[in-house]
């Protein structure tokens, strides 16, 4: 004798529904899965705003003859075509050979930067691992001019940059004696030495911070079974620390010359509108070319020349670090 059991029927409900079973809340999970881009909407349309619409109007601009006498109406400038490119890559030309020099003496000036932060970051970031008294006031201090406002900073750095009554040269001439006579740091070839100076002391913060974040990550066993074999601090970093840092040092380069290579209120606060030729940056170049001489069609073009030679140096650089870890692992 069999038995049946009826299930029990929603009020309202007829069999077929209550049969069917509960019905799934399609809606409420896509409400779910689509919050969070609804959430990054806003920022995306400020991002379009800030970033991308000037980018593409730049580009536009690159292609007119663009000088003053069309700024009121800057649609109305006429079509120049490749005639901005062909002017700022022509290197017998003065426009050129001005833009060449700005642009060797910007990858001299970023490879050093970056090297000398890069450098410094790490030591300091090893050297703070181990505990000892006040290593928090130091880790404090070693970010504050990571933590300054840039034209504070830079500011204070050209009153002591002066001349006269600078302190670097109170220090180097007065008190050690290091130099024959007082030296003018901001013009003259010591501007890049002055530029360099400024540009590491305001980012290798940066630099120290990121690597002692990644060390973090290093299981001190590591360490510890190293100094158990005989390894001694030099072989500990270079097969332990530097290689665990593969990945931290990749972004880490790849930002710190994005930015030195794009940095403009260093050189443009420290020197003035006009940098010295020693210290003529790319990024004050164009500024010059654009607002300076107002033909903003070159400046334009050269812009979009940085922007194409920055791309390159990015995708080449994220293809080789990537091979070398995948090989590396293999």
């Amino acid at each position: 004798m069999t038995s049946t059991v009826e299930l029990p029927v929603r009020k309202g409900e007829s069999g077929d529904k209550a049969a069917r079973g509960p019905r799934r809340r399609v809606p409420g999970r896509v409400r779910r899965i689509g919050l969070p881009y609804l959430l990054l909407l806003p920022a995306l349309i400020l991002e379009l705003l800030v970033h991308l619409v000037p980018m593409v109007i730049g580009i536009v601009m690159s292609f007119k003859e663009l000088t003053q006498f069309y700024i009121r109406d800057w649609g109305a400038a006429p079509w120049a075509g490749l005639d901005n490119f062909r002017m700022s890559v022509d290197f017998d030309a003065p426009v050129g050979e001005a833009l060449l020099h700005s642009f060797l003496v910007t990858v001299g000036f970023t490879l050093a930067s970056v090297g000398l932060c890069w450098l410094i970051g790490t030591a300091a970031a090893i050297c703070m691992q181990d505990t000892f008294r006040g290593r928090g006031l130091l880790r404090a201090l070693f970010l504050v001019p990571y933590a300054l406002p840039v034209y504070a900073a830079v500011i204070t750095w050209v009153f002591m940059f002066q001349h006269d009554n600078g302190l670097v040269n109170h220090v180097l001439h007065d008190q050690l004696g290091v130099t024959d006579k007082p030296s003018f740091w901001l013009i003259g070839d010591n501007s890049f030495i002055a530029l360099l100076v400024v540009s590491v002391w305001k980012g290798w913060p940066f630099a120290f911070l990121i690597v002692m974040a990644g060390l973090q990550n290093i299981p001190r066993e590591l360490y510890e079974a190293a100094a158990l074999d005989g390894a001694g601090m030099w072989q500990q970093i270079r097969r332990i620390t530097l290689p665990s840092l593969g990945a931290v040092n990749q972004v880490l380069i790849l930002v710190l010359f994005l930015w030195t290579f794009n940095d403009f209120n260093t050189p443009y606060v420290l020197f003035g509108k006009s940098a010295p030729e020693a210290a003529d940056l790319i990024s004050v170049h164009i500024y010059q070319a654009s607002f300076v001489t107002w033909n903003f069609g070159t400046g334009s073009a050269m812009s979009v020349l940085l922007l194409l030679f920055l791309l390159l140096v990015t995708g080449v650089y994220l293809a080789v670090t990537s091979r070398g870890r995948r090989a590396s692992r293999a």
